[in-house]
């Protein structure tokens, strides 16, 4: 590897209001949603919900929107006040020493928490694992609500460009590293750098 990267980054597509995070979801569930500018029912209110800002994640997750119930992917742009908010209240999804002070610590956090975050390795266009990690927001109870109600500000099906972003012939979007606040860095695990 010719560069130094941090092993764990948030990088996306962001401006000084906004951040771009993904999900795919069914027709039924994506078409509503994009019809009216918010997540509607059959939206899911009471389940966890996933967002992933790195978009190639999401397409190996989804199988560039083949894989069945995910057949429409959605950019959704919410404020990056929302964004920090779910992160500022995030516990990771498996305990990491040095993280939390031990296990019970971890439990406890994962306990009390709305939001559960994760990172997984990246990955490129044809969904090969590369080796820095990537990150996942699962956010359940009232952060559900605050995500559709509050923080969501456009929502787009992407689904008709994705065939020609993964055969090479459209730019993937452009991501970069977002800047976390210190406090959330440390919380989320992130900023580790590659040796």
């Amino acid at each position: 590897m010719d560069e130094m990267l941090p092993l764990r980054e948030v990088r996306a597509v962001y401006d000084e209001a906004t951040i771009d995070v993904y999900q795919a979801f069914s027709p039924a569930i994506a078409l509503p949603a994009v019809r009216a500018g918010r997540f509607v029912p059959p939206f899911g209110f009471s389940r966890m919900t996933w967002i992933k800002p790195s978009f190639l994640w999401m397409m190996y997750r989804s199988g560039w929107a083949t894989k069945p119930g995910q057949e429409r992917v959605l950019a959704v742009r919410i404020t990056r006040a929302g964004f920090e908010t779910a992160l500022a209240n995030a516990a990771l999804s498996a305990y990491e020493p040095g993280t939390y002070a031990d296990a019970a610590a971890w439990q406890e956090a994962v306990r009390r928490s709305p939001v559960c975050v994760q990172w997984d390795p990246e990955r490129d266009r044809n969904g090969s694992a590369l080796a820095w990690r990537s990150l996942q927001i699962g956010l359940s109870g009232d952060m559900v609500t605050r995500y559709v109600s509050e923080w969501t500000v456009a929502i787009t099906d992407i689904t008709p460009t994705l065939s020609a972003r993964r055969d090479g012939t459209m730019a993937l979007p452009v991501e970069r590293p977002y800047p976390l606040p210190a406090a959330i860095a440390e919380r989320i695990g992130a900023s580790a750098t590659l040796p």
